[in-house]
């Protein structure tokens, strides 16, 4: 039987029972259509974390408060237990390094902003002039707070997007005197629109200088210190140089923890990268399902087929050719539910993307090479047993069964 002829048969025997072919395409594109999407969820998280943590700033190295024990990104990062404040004065010490470029104290609290009558809860953040270009931020109004001593710093705010429509609405911001917990302020700047990050939403974050933001919460801790170093080869120099002048000023104790933006990302790229192996796999579990399926189907067929079986023996069919329709069938079936498969998974991962526009869920290229090759492989594998079992079949027998 030709290459052509065997193809026609094998669609002809499958497309015979309409009802049957339709069950198996189903459950093979299931299979793939699970394999597409949950990769997609899992690259897309892998994706939006490296996006957001990119965006906040480049080259970038962060000193912590407190010490921790594997001196990486954990959990435990977040909260330390602190053994010596970070100041402003150590920050100050850091710009002497030579690999640093620039240096942003940040202390973080919350306080009330009050303006004609409006009241709302913000987050302050207390900086310096230098923080816009560590973090690469956009100004939509005005600018940002004024270069000048980091003690001592003017009355002066700026003001996250949010903020800004919710206290002023249709109104200009620019100039206006606000009152912030019960100091006041003038605005001098609004952000352009940045969104939720995984940072802090800096669409609903009021800047002031650091010296008045630790004034106002009767402190003279500091939430964080954001660095840029002088290039991306200076990372890791800028990281051992900031540790060793916190070192000396803290009497010699290791007690802050820095970190880099690209030790960050190198972590979490491991940990998502390992949770989308893990989702497919489990997706693919249920491509096995299917191709169980698709042998029980078979095996049917072959008990239904022995009469058309015998017949082709009688007129000369080879127990290979007759192995090799059974085996072409279950591959047109397995190749049609992938096809049909990673239609679905596509149209599922737009879905998710029109849902969430922020949410980068795109399947890898190598999730979706491995659900269609997993699905044809899948669905030959067990349409083996049942072309065995067609070609092994004694014609006479077959004929006497018609």
């Amino acid at each position: 039987m030709r290459g052509a002829d065997l193809i026609r048969f094998a669609r002809d025997a499958a497309t015979g029972n309409p009802l049957r072919a339709a069950l198996l395409v189903l459950a093979m594109s299931i299979g793939v259509a699970a394999v597409v999407v949950l990769t997609a969820l899992g690259d897309g998280a892998r994706r939006y974390v490296m996006n957001e943590f990119s965006s906040l700033g480049s080259n970038l190295v962060i000193v912590l408060p407190g010490r921790s024990e594997t001196g990486g990104l954990n959990p435990g990062n977040a909260i330390t237990n602190t053994i010596r404040d970070l100041t402003v004065d150590d920050a100050q010490a850091l710009q002497r390094a030579s690999a640093v470029s620039k240096v942003a104290p940040l202390a973080v609290g919350t306080s009330e902003i009050s303006f004609g009558g409006k009241l709302r809860e913000v987050i302050i953040a207390g900086t310096v002039s230098q923080y816009m270009d560590v973090r690469h931020m956009a100004i939509a109004q005005g600018r940002f707070l004024t270069p000048g001593d980091w003690r001592h710093g003017t009355s002066e705010a700026v003001i996250g997007a949010k903020v800004r429509d919710e206290i002023f609405g249709t109104e200009s911001a620019l100039g206006q005197l606000v009152r912030i917990g019960d100091r006041r302020f003038r605005i001098v700047g609004v952000l352009a629109v940045s969104g939720q990050g995984l940072s802090m939403n800096t669409d609903e974050l009021v800047f002031v200088p650091v010296s008045l933001a630790q004034a106002m919460f009767n402190s003279n801790t500091l939430f964080r210190i954001l660095i840029e170093a002088t290039g991306r080869e200076a990372i890791e120099s800028a990281k051992a140089q900031v540790a060793e002048i916190l070192k000396v000023r803290h009497e010699g104790e290791q007690d802050v923890t820095v970190i880099t933006q690209d030790a960050i990302l190198a972590t979490f790229d491991r940990l998502l990268g390992a949770l989308t192996l893990g989702v497919a796999g489990i997706a693919a579990i249920s491509l096995a399902v299917a191709g169980i399926l698709v042998m029980n189907v078979m095996l049917v067929s072959v008990t239904q087929r022995t009469a058309e079986i015998g017949l082709l023996k009688a007129l000369g069919a080879t127990g290979s050719g007759i192995r090799m329709v059974f085996l072409t069938e279950a591959t047109l079936l397995s190749l049609a539910g992938a096809v049909v498969g990673y239609a679905l998974g596509l149209l599922g991962a737009a879905i998710i993307r029109q849902l969430y526009p922020t949410f980068p869920a795109y399947p890898p290229d190598w999730a979706v090479l491995a659900g269609l090759g997993t699905a044809l492989v899948t669905g030959i594998l067990f349409g083996v047993m049942p072309a065995r079992r067609a070609a092994q079949l004694d014609p006479v027998q077959a004929l006497s069964k018609h």
